[in-house]
C-alpha cells in the first residue's frame, strides 16, 4: 500500500478524492490547495495524496525521485514505461478498495492527478468495471492509447471526465492533451475541456473549475 498524506474536511466522510501528483514532487504538493477549493464551495470529503514509488528517471539521467513510471525520452508516444504505468494502475486500485473498505462506496470516490499523475488517472479510471464518481486529468494525456480501446471497462464510459490544460505548457504540449481528449470523445466519454493561459501548473481559475466539477460530481446525500 503506497503511504500517502490525507485530510479530512468534514467526519467521517462519504465521499473521497484520491489525488496523485506530478514527476518529483510528493503526496505534500497539493495539499495546500485544499483549504482553497473548500473556500470556493467544494464538498466536504476525505483527500488523500499518496507518494509515488521512488525510481531512476531516464530522462533526468537515471536520477531517483518520486515518479509514477519512468520518462524513457521526450516522444511520450512511442517510448512508454509500460511495466511501471500498471504497477501505478494496481497501485491506485490498491487506495480506491481501501475507500471502499472505510465505507465510501465507488460512485463517491473521485480520482484525480496532475502531469504523471493524470497520466495514470486515465491508465486506472478507464480500466473500472465499477464506475467511480469522476476523473480530473491536470495537465495530463492518456497512456498506452492504443490499448484503451481493447482494455477499457464499457461502464467506465459513464464516468465525467474533467481535463484541464495550459495553452502554452513547456513539458506536455497541448496538441498531446486535446490528441487525448479526442481519443476520448471518440471512445464515448463525456469530457470537460479547459484551456488555460498558463504553462505546466495550477491556476486560480482552474481551481474554481475543479471545486465546481467536484461539487457536480459529488453531490449531497
Amino acid at each position: 500500500m503506497l503511504n500517502c498524506v490525507e485530510l479530512q474536511t468534514r467526519d467521517r466522510p462519504d465521499a473521497s478524492v484520491i489525488w496523485l501528483h506530478g514527476l518529483g514532487a510528493d503526496g505534500y504538493d497539493f495539499l495546500p490547495v485544499v483549504r482553497e477549493l473548500e473556500s470556493m464551495g467544494a464538498p466536504a470529503v476525505r483527500y488523500v495524496f499518496p507518494h509515488a514509488p521512488m525510481m531512476p528517471v531516464t530522462i533526468n539521467g537515471g536520477y531517483v525521485m518520486r515518479a509514477w513510471y519512468d520518462i524513457l525520452g521526450t516522444d511520450l508516444v512511442r517510448r512508454e514505461d509500460e511495466t511501471s504505468i500498471r504497477a501505478s494502475q494496481v497501485a491506485v486500485e490498491q487506495l480506491i478498495a481501501r475507500e471502499v473498505q472505510r465505507g465510501v462506496v465507488r460512485a463517491r470516490i473521485v480520482l484525480a492527478g496532475f502531469s504523471q499523475g493524470a497520466a495514470i488517472t486515465l491508465q486506472t479510471g478507464l480500466r473500472q468495471s465499477e464506475p467511480l464518481a469522476g476523473l480530473m486529468v491536470l495537465s495530463g494525456y492518456l497512456p498506452l492509447a492504443d490499448s484503451s480501446s481493447a482494455e477499457r471497462a464499457p461502464q467506465s464510459a459513464r464516468v465525467p471526465i474533467f481535463m484541464a490544460h495550459g495553452a502554452s505548457d513547456p513539458v506536455i504540449p497541448i496538441a498531446r492533451a486535446t490528441a487525448s481528449r479526442d481519443r476520448l470523445h471518440a471512445l464515448g466519454y463525456t469530457v470537460q475541456w479547459h484551456e488555460y493561459p498558463m504553462q505546466h501548473s495550477l491556476s486560480a481559475e482552474e481551481l474554481g473549475d475543479i471545486a465546481a466539477f467536484l461539487t457536480t460530481a459529488l453531490p449531497p446525500l
